[in-house]
């Protein structure tokens, strides 16, 4: 009364299998690897590098460093 035995597990596998269907559990289960990587990689410090930037030479860029510079003062 207190557990399952193997027999009620294999029943509960083949009703997931027959409401889910072999394809929607594979590819759920390779997104959920592929979301455990990326997290292991973002607590290992992997994509810590920064973007790298791009020198802003437009008049659009200049005129807004203008503003930045006249609100700081």
């Amino acid at each position: 009364m207190g557990g399952f035995s193997i027999w009620h597990w294999l029943i509960v596998l083949a009703i997931v299998l027959l409401v889910f269907g072999t394809k929607r559990l594979t590819s759920g289960a390779r997104d959920l690897g592929k979301a455990v990587n990326e997290f292991k990689k973002g607590m290992a410090g992997e994509d810590d590098k920064p973007a790298a930037r791009l020198p802003d030479d437009s008049a659009a860029g200049k005129a807004e460093q203008r503003d930045r510079d006249d609100v700081a003062r």
